[in-house]
């Protein structure tokens, strides 16, 4: 027999932000009871997945994420992306010849003596959505190029990095501003990323809202005179609240003013540059259709939006960025689609478009016989509903498991409750995905098919970092990836001797279980050979 058929389907299921790691207090991972996983771990063949760094195109020693972890899976290779591919347009100066950066300074420049140009974006150096160098370099390149008035409205992290750690990168640019004599740079308004800005998925269009309010309309529940005093005197009310969940604030000035209202006339450029948690505040500011919250008298015309790059392939918004996206072809998806093999995608909210724009090579078009399902997350915070949608999700996957040949599946809980750094609420998110991995394997082996199992990135094994600390970022540890397999196919197959096996090994993995053994060359090889 020269290749593999189920009579069932093959299903991957992808737990999110689930890495490998010894077991220590801060292992969630190890900690959960997770019995269906700890059997499989014995009984089915398994591999650790390199998912960081340059194994899922960033630079070496990066912490992976979901975005490039499931790129990097559904288009079967390691495509140069995320803050590597930013880097090198810094680096090479595509950032400052582009037409979009030309034309944000122009305008500064031909306007009122008023006009400003502002940044937005997360603001850290967790090189996961945003890196704060990047900030830094094009305020240089604009004051060398004459700009004086310069805003920035922060969307604090505590994700990415520490879950305290914004007072650093606040210092850090205002010594970074000091050295412009001549210039008026400031902290304009802030907020945590959870709390405004930075919505993804269309799950809250409330937190952008807030976001629009602190930057456009100067209006929060609180006012201060520096974004540092907004940190210390919120720590002061609340000293666990973690930056990611900091009320938005605007600051203002001696008379109460705000500082740095977004106004008609100026310039806003988008400084993320991953595009899950920028893309509705770029549709906020460049859509005329709007209707998601009032935006008053505003019309696109009135600010001149940039974003650093391509925020969703498929609309092309928005319009003027700083550097031209990656556009992948070859993927899984379109692979199947071309062989008359049915699938499915399916996921909750927050994890929804991971499972489909990010795994179809970031877009959100279909391939042949593919269709998507999503289930509502919860918009309360993770950490008190830490089961998330897991029996939903596998509710309605066990209703159309019978209909596709390819069904994947994002559990999110991993990595959404895990960034909480709560170890009890991560330890049940955990035991909820156990349970349901074992009402989807007994209906797989019900309809005698595949069940394999892999992260995207780690998270929940590592919550405290060195110094006891809770840790809210993602690892860099290798990930599991089990086949479970109780179908007379087993006997056929056997892992392969792969150097360095990583997450781009995953399609062409799953094309051999469903019987593509003639997978596109570009692809990294399978993670299994026939016997």
């Amino acid at each position: 027999m020269d290749k593999l058929q189920f009579d069932g389907p093959v299903v991957l299921a992808i737990l999110d932000g689930v890495g490998l790691a010894p077991d220590s207090p801060g292992n969630a991972v190890s900690k959960a009871r997770t019995s269906f996983l700890g059997q499989a771990a014995r009984k089915y063949m398994h591999v650790a997945l390199n998912a960081s760094g340059e194994a899922v195109g960033l630079l070496p020693g990066q912490m992976g994420n979901s975005e490039v972890g499931h790129n990097t899976m559904g288009c079967g290779r390691a495509i140069k992306q995320g803050i590597a591919h930013i880097e090198e347009a810094f680096s090479s100066g595509e950032v400052f010849k582009s037409e979009a950066w030309k034309k944000s300074i122009t305008k500064i420049k031909d306007g009122d003596n008023d006009a400003t140009l502002h940044f937005a974006g997360i603001f850290s150096d967790g090189g996961v959505h945003s890196h704060i160098s990047h900030l830094e370099q094009m305020v240089q390149k604009a004051y060398d190029e004459g700009i004086r008035k310069i805003r920035v409205h922060a969307a604090f992290d505590g994700r990415d990095v520490p879950p305290q750690s914004e007072p650093k990168f606040i210092r850090r640019f205002e010594e970074f501003a000091s050295h412009f004599a001549d210039a008026d740079i400031k902290i304009a308004s802030g907020g945590g990323r959870m709390v405004c800005i930075s919505d993804r998925y269309e799950n809250d269009w409330q937190v952008v809202a807030r976001g629009w309010d602190m930057m456009v309309n100067g209006e929060a529940d609180y006012f201060f005179k520096t974004a540092e005093e907004a940190i210390m005197t919120l720590r002061r009310i609340d000293p666990e609240v973690q930056d990611q969940y900091l009320p938005a604030f605007v600051v203002v000035d001696e008379n109460d003013k705000p500082v740095g209202r977004i106004k008609k006339g100026d310039s806003l450029i988008y400084f993320d540059f991953r595009a899950d948690r920028a893309i509705e505040i770029a549709m906020a500011f460049t859509y005329w259709d709007f209707k998601h919250f009032n935006r008053g008298s505003y019309t696109p015309e009135d600010v001149y939006f940039v974003g650093m790059t391509e925020y969703n392939s498929d609309t092309h918004v928005p319009e003027h960025r700083l550097v031209e996206p990656i556009y992948i072809d070859k993927t899984l998806n379109q692979f199947l689609g071309s062989r008359d093999i049915s699938e499915l995608a399916i996921s909750e909210t927050v994890k929804f478009g991971h499972i489909t724009y990010y795994f179809n090579g970031n877009s959100y078009d279909k391939a042949k016989g593919e269709d998507f399902i999503q289930v509502d997350s919860y918009t309360e915070p993770f950490e008190t509903r830490p089961w998330m949608r897991c029996a939903e999700i596998t509710d309605k996957v066990l209703e159309n498991l019978d209909k596709y040949k390819f069904v994947r599946i994002n559990f999110p809980g991993g990595d959404m409750v895990g960034h909480t750094a709560d170890m009890e609420a991560t330890i049940v998110a955990m035991e909820s995905i156990d349970l349901s991995l074992n009402r989807i394997m007994e209906k797989v082996d019900e309809l005698n098919g595949c069940l394999v199992i892999v992260a995207d990135h780690g998270n929940a094994e590592e919550l405290l970092d060195n110094e006891g600390k809770p840790k809210t970022a993602h690892t860099t540890n290798l990930v599991p990836c089990l086949i479970c397999d109780n179908s007379s196919n087993r006997e056929k197959y056997q892992l392969a001797s792969v150097e360095h096996p990583g997450l781009a090994n995953v399609a062409a993995t799953i094309a051999t279980l469903l019987g593509q053994n003639d997978y596109p060359q570009e692809w990294d090889t399978s993670l299994i050979n026939l016997k």
